[in-house]
């Protein structure tokens, strides 16, 4: 059975994350934040590929993302948050079987719901939809928490070419576009890989995507 979820104001639906990050990577949350507060861009790590990302309600600065990007702001962009309750926040009805799928994901999977609201308009599909995924990762976490609002998280490519799985293989054209460059876990080598993608209808009906 889907679990319940009360209803609740934004700022007031999720803990504080409990502190796992290094002082340098706290330091770096603050930088990005800032950035991302006056309307910058920002390349930063995630729960899966490294992200091009800004502050998901400010409309300018997600069409700087979509022109980093070099793609169309017909194809909407995924949006990260903290928590599974804040997810209600940015869509009007979340179907009773989100909340299952959120909580019992064991691998990162991005949601699309209908419905989307108290987003960048630009930011939303044609039919009214946003992408909206729940990170665990320890920073992406903290960072959507001190930011207060959902974050873009689109991968750090230009529209067309390979997904960089880790951040050597970004290119300079894509580091030098953005306003800060996060430095934390730089230095991993690991092969990352995009979320899970699945759409989901009030009706529960559920459609993989990717």
């Amino acid at each position: 059975m889907a679990k319940v979820k009360q209803k609740a104001a934004y700022e007031e639906t999720a803990e504080k994350p409990k502190p796992k990050l290094p002082a340098a990577a706290r330091e770096e949350i603050r930088r990005a934040v800032e950035v991302m507060e006056r309307g910058g861009v920002i390349l930063y790590p995630t729960d899966t590929v490294w992200g091009i990302g800004c502050d998901a309600a400010n409309a300018e600065a997600v069409s700087r993302v979509y022109a980093i990007k070099q793609r169309s702001d017909a194809k909407a962009l995924i949006t990260l948050v903290d928590s599974e309750a804040k997810v209600q926040f940015y869509v009007r009805d979340v179907p009773p079987i989100a909340w299952d799928v959120m909580e019992l994901s064991t691998k990162p999977t991005t949601i699309i719901f209908d419905g989307a609201r108290n987003l960048a308009e630009n930011l939303i599909a044609e039919d009214g939809s946003v992408g909206i995924r729940v990170t665990k990762e320890s920073f992406s976490k903290e960072l959507c928490f001190r930011m207060k609002r959902a974050i873009v998280s689109t991968s750090a490519n230009v529209s067309g070419a390979p997904t960089p799985q880790n951040f050597a293989e970004i290119s300079d054209e894509i580091r030098q576009a953005v306003d800060y460059v996060v430095d934390y876990r730089q230095k991993e080598r690991t092969k990352a890989t995009p979320s899970s993608i699945i759409k989901l209808g009030m009706g529960g009906e559920v459609k993989v995507i990717r």
